[in-house]
């Protein structure tokens, strides 16, 4: 994002000798519209990563299994994952105000079905409304801060949007865990209602503009569904090994089946008339570079977040407050280091921060495989604060330093394809992390299990960390190549 915006216009200036214009202020209004949708973006955000420390609750109280209940997390992402799939089409075919209000809606009745749910499935279906409204949310606020903020002062309000967007996870678990001690998981629905009724009042009174157009361009919808099976079909495939482990032929045929899809799938983005996306940019090294990288570090970082909350609890003994409060000192001094690492990238480039960002997950995770069998809360917090800052200094700047190496008009496809599979490596480290705790759960107790299954996932995520590595290494191999043809 940070090389979307050094690649704006410059301000225009006057007559040889003259100073730039100044930049007109931003209006209250488009700040409290930014204000009110960023907000909307929070609370899904927030009520997605409190729900991870209440599995263990809701396994006990909904009778359910991990595999399970994990959906909450799985479904919610991926089908936040569909949603953003679709908002370069829909951001230019309905205005802000309609779009706002349908999130809004979806996300009130969503968290009031989520309130009053009587069982799993009733509480998953309100989670679903949550995630549509997170989807569309989220681009919603980026969108409203390129059209009604000047170039010069870009910086400032997408950097407001990303402290939203990075403090949201850093509370959540905390929030989840001290809401569920006072009464129970459903507090968390009560806790966020008033704040979406205080957003509406805002987004009311700042919310406007008109759609751009689409300017006779159809919507992709078989693009979306192919999409969408390939992603679907994986989680169900992991699900499937969870629940009858990695032998089952249930696996292996759901794997089969996913590759067929996603050959399906390339074959259409090839010669189909319509896409969600331009694909060409992948035809570039350095994007499929940066694409991986930034996909793992968002596995690694939500697959993390569904192993630890399991492990203080069913094998440590702490409850779902100790969990959450446990992530909470990683989870801010993580956010606080993303700024930092953003200026180290502006002033002297990629390596430096990135090179220190896997070093840092690295060694987390080595250190978290190596003392699997005897972590205490201490250790853990101690060790998810190394992974956390590691994956906050290295997120960020990758994606935007894969944006030099599109076409401007390139830009917003760069962005949204970036953002859709953020969210679906969220769902799908949850839903493979989940799986291998609930595969060992087939054949041992609950906490040998837990151990042994977050051993197996500490070193399932060393190696994707280590894979981040080698793709970062290659990259620079590239840009020398580059830069030695001129």
């Amino acid at each position: 994002m940070a090389d979307h915006m050094r690649h704006q216009p410059s301000v225009t200036t006057g007559l040889a000798g003259e100073r730039p214009a100044a930049d007109p202020p931003v209006s209250w209004r488009a700040r409290l519209a930014i204000a009110a949708i960023g907000m909307l973006s929070f609370v899904g955000i927030l009520t997605e990563t409190s729900m991870t420390v209440d599995f263990p609750i809701l396994i006990r109280s909904m009778h359910v299994p991990l595999t399970t209940v994990q959906w909450l997390t799985t479904g919610y992402l991926l089908l936040v994952t569909i949603v953003m799939g679709s908002t370069a089409y829909v951001l230019k075919r309905f205005n802000p105000r309609t779009l706002f209000f349908f999130a809004l809606a979806t996300s009130i009745i969503g968290s009031t079905i989520c309130l009053t749910a009587p069982g799993f499935t009733i509480l998953l279906a309100g989670r679903m409304l949550q995630a549509i409204a997170t989807g569309i949310s989220t681009p919603l606020m980026f969108q409203t801060i390129f059209t009604q903020v000047p170039v010069r002062k870009l910086g400032v309000y997408t950097g407001f949007a990303a402290v939203i967007i990075s403090l949201a996870p850093a509370l959540g678990p905390s929030y989840g865990g001290i809401m569920t001690s006072l009464w129970s998981w459903r507090a968390i629905f009560v806790g966020v209602l008033p704040l979406l009724a205080l957003i509406g009042i805002a987004g009311a009174l700042s919310v406007t503009g008109k759609a751009g157009g689409v300017g006779g361009q159809r919507f992709d919808i078989i693009g979306l569904a192919v999409l969408s099976c390939v992603f679907l079909g994986l989680l169900v495939t992991f699900n499937e090994a969870g629940q009858y482990g990695w032998l089952s032929p249930r696996f292996w045929i759901g794997l089969a089946i996913c590759l067929v899809l996603a050959a399906i799938m390339v074959w259409h983005a090839r010669h189909g008339s319509r896409r969600l996306f331009d694909y060409a940019i992948l035809s570039n090294t350095m994007v499929r570079l940066r694409l991986f990288s930034y996909f793992g570090m968002q596995f690694i970082n939500i697959g993390i977040s569904i192993v630890f909350p399991l492990y203080v609890q069913d094998v440590l003994g702490g409850s779902a407050m100790t969990a959450g409060l446990m992530l909470l000192p990683g989870s801010l001094i993580g956010s606080f280091a993303a700024p930092f690492a953003g200026q180290a990238y502006d002033r002297s480039g990629l390596r430096r921060p990135i090179t220190l960002s896997v070093t840092l997950m690295v060694l987390a995770l080595s250190l978290l495989a190596g003392f699997a069998g005897s972590l205490t809360v201490i250790l853990t917090g101690v060790f998810y604060t190394l992974l956390r800052i590691g994956f906050n200094i290295g997120f960020g700047i990758t994606m935007s330093d894969a944006s030099k190496y599109v076409a401007p008009r390139q830009k917003s496809d760069q962005n949204s394809l970036f953002s859709m599979m953020q969210q679906f490596a969220g769902s799908f480290g949850t839903a493979v992390t989940s799986a291998v705790i609930a595969a060992q759960g087939l054949h041992m107790p609950v906490g040998a299990a837990t151990v042994s299954g977050s051993r197996i996932d500490f070193i399932i995520l060393l190696v994707l960390a280590l894979a981040i590595g080698v793709c970062v290494a290659a990259s620079f191999r590239v840009q020398r190549r580059m830069q030695a043809r001129g």
